[in-house]
């Protein structure tokens, strides 16, 4: 960390193998739905490409599918097609112009995919309508009543574990310097993670070791596909939410893990596999799950969720909770949140060239 006497935290350097971001703000993966077959356009262009030139030091796009059927709806981002790479790779040579570090969030949404877009109720879209057979650790569907996801058997876990490894070739190909693997929320690999969502009792299930295995695959295979120069993030849930659910406990052991496979990160959010989570929220709620892992694992973290002050963000680093910070609506209503902060806590603003004679 750098010294707050001379700089605030959150504006000091870090550097992950051989990426130096200029900042410890990054802008969370956020879903547009904006996409027609996993396609980015010039909604995704403008989109991350403004909050590269408020000044973010890592941009992250929103959660690219590994496969057409682990979107979470047909509007969704995916990395599933060569024909994909064209405009992600447009998108990401914009963001690094801006001085910014581009990313892609791989994902699978598991058993929560096809379904409506949320400004049309994010409601489960059948297959007589469109929608597709969803797949799972176990077929358990999400809400009672919704249709149960098919259970993958050992083949089909595989084929996903390698559509992840090709996905992150892809994501070379298209110029991004760091992938971050999704597997919070109640996505597929949170679905193998928690207890609450897993009752297999084959290798893949059970006790911790069977439930983080799909985990630990995915980040191995992704590694091997990934230059060893550039960062590879995981984004976790770090605790259901629920007494008998995924644990602070089971998080720090899951970071252990992940480190010796070459994870660089651990992103820190929590809850998503169930919809009766009782979620504890307030300021910087998720923060304290970041410091634990952080301190207990040996491993660098990521803090996001309704962190929105400039001081707020400082404190987290400078006390050592987090290594970066992650924020979302906060992007969204005030792009250039990173200039805002620089001048409230006194750093540099350093504003795009073109922009230089508004501040």
């Amino acid at each position: 960390m750098g010294n707050h006497m001379d700089m605030p935290d959150l504006f000091s350097p870090l550097t992950i193998r051989g990426v130096t971001f200029r900042n410890r703000i990054a802008v969370s993966p956020m879903c547009e739905y904006s996409s027609v077959d996993g396609f980015a356009n010039d909604w995704h262009l403008v989109h991350l490409g403004s909050r590269a030139v408020g000044g973010a030091g890592l941009v992250v796009t929103e959660a690219a599918a590994v496969e057409p059927r682990g979107r979470i709806s047909a509007a969704d981002l995916g990395v599933y097609r060569d024909e994909h790479i064209e405009m992600l790779a447009r998108i990401a040579r914009f963001i690094r112009d801006q001085g910014s570090a581009p990313a892609i969030q791989l994902a699978h949404a598991g058993r929560k995919a096809s379904t409506r877009v949320p400004w049309e109720g994010g409601s489960v879209v059948p297959e007589s309508e469109g929608g597709w057979q969803t797949v799972a650790p176990s077929p358990i569907p999400f809400r009672p009543g919704e249709p149960p996801p098919a259970e993958l058997t050992k083949s089909e876990i595989g084929e996903i574990v390698d559509a992840f490894a090709a996905a992150a070739r892809r994501a070379v190909a298209a110029g991004f310097q760091v992938v971050e693997i999704h597997a919070a929320h109640g996505y597929l690999i949170n679905e193998f993670l928690s207890p609450l969502s897993n009752c297999r009792t084959d290798e893949y299930g059970g006790a911790l070791d069977g439930r983080v295995r799909l985990a630990l695959e995915v980040a191995a295979a992704v590694r091997g596909a990934w230059p060893d120069s550039l960062p590879l993030f995981m984004r976790i849930s770090a605790i259901d939410w629920v007494e008998e659910g995924w644990r602070i406990e089971d998080s720090v052991e899951l970071a252990r893990r992940l480190r010796p496979l070459g994870v660089d990160l651990i992103d820190c959010s929590s809850g998503g596999v169930v919809p009766h989570a009782s979620i504890q929220i307030g300021p910087a709620y998720q923060a304290p799950f970041a410091e634990r892992i952080r301190r207990e694992s040996g491993i660098l973290t990521g803090a996001v969720g309704m962190i929105a002050e400039a001081h707020q963000a400082d404190a987290i680093v400078r006390a050592g909770q987090a290594d970066m910070i992650l924020l979302a609506r906060e992007f969204l209503r005030d792009p250039y949140w990173p200039l805002h902060a620089a001048k409230a806590l006194g750093a540099p603003v350093v504003p795009p060239k073109q922009y230089v004679r508004a501040f």
